[in-house]
């Protein structure tokens, strides 16, 4: 049996999906998995056993170009007996349904009818979660979902990591904090750059060494946490914000020995890992999409207008993010992570 799922758009869900593929793996052992998603997310496919190839989309978030979708469509036909979409948008739909798939299943999302032919209307009392909603795709309608839940778990190959320390002249002779500073939703997600420095100043003082993740919009960021420590404790931060590729970024997280990360893709990324994390939430509820781990510490101040949702504050005061203090962040390290174990060098 081979399968075609249209993938999401954002590293998190991508992430999540995982959760999809291990369902059909444990329903269809013998079953192929392709996955038709944007370039950047070919590194996270390829760390996920379950998935046989990352099939690169070639059009950007929210470009419809009817003509580019009839065109990869033909190219697929004949080749799958399913399709299962992720996406609840219409343009979505288009490419297996020109490639003639005889199973097309997903959300109604934007009145898909015609285009699936295993449409389900999402009942969103029953499932609250998004991976809920992703695996329930594995089943038939009104199937229960088997327990436990499945969790993302990427796969990194100890070579790649390996050339990944090398080549930013890294070493793991200390334990590795990660932080992930930055949100592609917005300024309402990202904790103030000061309390990310007062963790990094704390950990640094007990022997850590950190290492900072993100895209080349959270540079910035990162160097102003930097900045904001003594000099000499510089030395033991590193901005790789903009730096790595998603492949680099996704080895060297591998390596640490813990995280502190706002709501973000970065933030599935490490509890993939199994990395002992902290999760900072401001605007947006870890009700639909937590991290998926077990060593996973929330932290929040659940004041009267969080969860607002919205991409910046509409007080202008974030206080939501703002009066989430540095201490609690280190209080849930201590109670994940302990007195802080000197990581030995990898071979």
């Amino acid at each position: 049996m081979n399968i075609l799922v249209v993938g999401p758009s954002w590293v998190g869900d991508m992430v999540m999906a995982q959760t999809l593929f291990a369902c059909l793996k444990q329903q269809h052992p013998d079953c192929n998995i392709d996955v038709l998603a944007p370039d950047w997310s070919r590194p996270l496919l390829e760390r996920m056993p379950e998935v046989r190839q990352a099939l690169g989309f070639p059009l950007g978030h929210g470009v419809f170009d009817l003509a580019t979708r009839r065109k990869i469509g033909k190219q697929l036909k004949g080749q799958y007996d399913q399709a299962i979409l992720l996406p609840n948008s219409l343009k979505s739909a288009l490419t297996p349904f020109f490639a003639g798939i005889p199973k097309r299943t997903g959300w109604k999302g934007e009145m898909r009818y015609g285009l699936l032919n295993d449409i389900r209307i999402l009942d969103k009392q029953r499932y609250p979660l998004m991976i809920e909603r992703f695996m329930a795709l594995a089943y038939d309608k009104d199937a229960e979902l088997p327990r436990p839940y499945p969790r993302p778990q990427l796969v990194v190959q100890e070579a790649s990591r390996n050339e990944a320390l090398k080549a930013f002249g890294l070493h793991t002779r200390q334990p590795v904090l990660a932080l992930c500073p930055g949100a592609e939703f917005g300024e309402a997600k990202r904790w103030p750059a000061a309390h990310y420095a007062v963790v990094a100043d704390h950990m640094i003082r007990q022997g850590w060494q950190v290492w900072i993740f993100g895209s080349a919009k959270d540079s910035p960021g990162g160097e102003e946490i930097r900045q904001a420590l003594i000099p000499g404790f510089r030395d033991e931060v590193f901005n790789l914000a903009g730096e790595t590729s998603m492949a680099q970024a996704v080895d060297l997280m591998s390596c640490a020995t813990a995280a502190v990360s706002n709501d973000s893709g970065l933030m599935h990324v490490a509890a993939a890992l199994n990395v002992p994390l902290v999760a900072v939430y401001g605007s947006t509820s870890p009700e639909f999409t937590p991290p998926l781990a077990e060593q996973v510490a929330i932290v929040r101040t659940g004041i009267e207008c969080s969860p607002c949702f919205e991409r910046t504050c509409r007080f202008g005061h974030y206080d939501c993010l703002r009066l989430l203090k540095p201490q609690v962040v280190l209080d849930a390290l201590e109670q994940l992570v302990g007195t802080p174990v000197v990581l030995q060098e990898l071979d």
